[in-house]
């Protein structure tokens, strides 16, 4: 480990006790520090999070945040959820505490080079692929961050031998300092997180951070077919590599294979394990077939650009369930591609009314008030051949604590249709 004294003796306050609080919690106790944990949520969830906490000498509030105990704090750590207004942020700027995000607190510790990829779309299946091309190199990798595995929850097991390889989001760029990753892969820009941003340009400005810190050092991959990220080279210190979609190679491939020339990884080694690869849960997710209808679970879709690219690689009549809490985007993006194609959509959530003006009238809308209502509705609505689609293009936080309980249960739901 790297800096371990850096959090030594001092003062602590841990915003979000999701699992990226609960894992920064406990490594920074064990590493000396003071450490607070609150989150403005008291619940089952929160509370079998709080039963994670390594000691009960870490102080716990929940259901609240209180001024006093931010104020005392030598740092800040927040959870992606944390935004820049949440009152205990606002209380750690008024008494210049220092706030950073959980990837900061890891980049300080890490002894490792950091592969970090953010982008609009097809993070986490890049960001797995990487790990998985390091690994079949006979380097070790640890695959970690806005994933779903926390990053400082595998700093004690890295070495300076191996890889990180960072699926990293606007909401965690937001709160950096000095991080400063050997690659940075920008895969893609487009409209999203409107929710948190107060427009494009603001959503752009935090994706530009993930190089921000770079030298000439090191590298920053670029997608050239995106109009916005191939402007990006001028404004980085870091040797730009650009890739680009080619016959038999998606734009998530190609930037596997960027990054796996940088490290000098066999091409061919990189085309094992894209024929290898099965695909990763949630993400156009074959589920089951019934009675010639396939079931297809997406709920890693949280952009429109998603849904697209699902309806596209579906050969068949698609009956699509969609829907959740909105995030700024424009729905209406689906319709060229759904024209003719999307026999029905069903919505559900916070965001069905938002979607149905966008689609209605040029596609055939109906809603559901459950996920359970919506598979039956779009099984009782299926033919033969046909394939039920669920692709939200929304979050899961509505509805749900996040995208793979949405997809479990979804299946879950599938899964008792086959029962008599």
């Amino acid at each position: 480990m790297r800096n371990a004294d850096f959090f030594k003796n001092k003062k602590v306050a841990v915003i979000g006790l999701a699992r990226s609080g609960v894992c920064c919690a406990n490594l920074l106790f064990e590493l000396g520090a003071d450490v607070f944990v609150t989150d403005q949520i008291d619940n089952q969830t929160t509370r079998q999070n709080a039963s994670k906490l390594k000691s009960k000498d870490i102080k716990l509030e929940l259901g609240k945040h209180t001024c006093g105990s931010i104020k005392d704090r030598d740092i800040v750590i927040i959870s992606p959820g944390v935004t820049a207004l949440s009152q205990p942020v606002v209380w750690a700027k008024e008494n210049n505490i220092p706030v950073i995000s959980e990837i900061e607190a890891g980049f300080i510790l890490c002894p490792a080079p950091i592969i970090a990829v953010t982008g609009s779309s097809g993070k986490t299946t890049v960001t797995t692929l990487i790990g998985k091309i390091i690994e079949a190199s006979g380097r070790r990798a640890f695959v970690c961050g806005n994933i779903g595995n926390p990053f400082t929850g595998e700093i004690t097991k890295i070495n300076s031998e191996d890889f990180v390889v960072l699926e990293v989001s606007s909401f965690q760029l937001e709160g950096i300092r000095g991080f400063k990753p050997k690659i940075s892969v920008m895969l893609n820009f487009s409209k999203n997180h409107l929710d948190r941003h107060k427009d494009m340009q603001e959503y752009l400005d935090a994706k530009k951070r993930i190089f921000l810190n770079q030298d000439n050092s090191d590298y920053l991959v670029l997608n050239q077919d995106d109009q916005v990220l191939r402007l990006l080279a001028d404004q980085s210190r870091a040797k730009t590599v650009c890739f680009s979609q080619k016959n038999g190679i998606n734009p998530n491939q190609a930037a596997v294979l960027a990054v796996g020339s940088i490290l000098g990884i066999d091409s061919k080694i990189c085309s094992k394990v894209f024929k290898e690869f099965q695909g990763l849960e949630h993400r156009f997710e074959f589920v089951t077939e019934i009675n010639k209808v396939r079931f297809i679970n997406d709920s890693k879709a949280t952009v429109v650009e998603s849904t697209i690219w699902a309806i596209k690689n579906i050969p068949d009549k698609v009956i699509l369930i969609a829907g959740g809490k909105d995030k700024g985007v424009d729905y209406a993006g689906i319709l060229p591609q759904a024209k003719g194609k999307v026999k029905e959509v069903i919505l559900i959530g916070e965001a069905k009314e938002k979607i149905k003006k966008s689609l209605q009238g040029i596609l055939s809308v109906s809603e559901a008030v459950t996920l359970d209502e919506a598979v039956n509705k779009a099984y009782k609505l299926s033919c033969p051949g046909d394939s039920i689609l669920f692709s939200p293009m929304c979050s899961s936080f509505d509805m749900f604590t996040n995208y793979e309980e949405r997809g479990r249960v979804f299946k879950q739901i599938v899964n008792n249709l086959t029962k008599p």
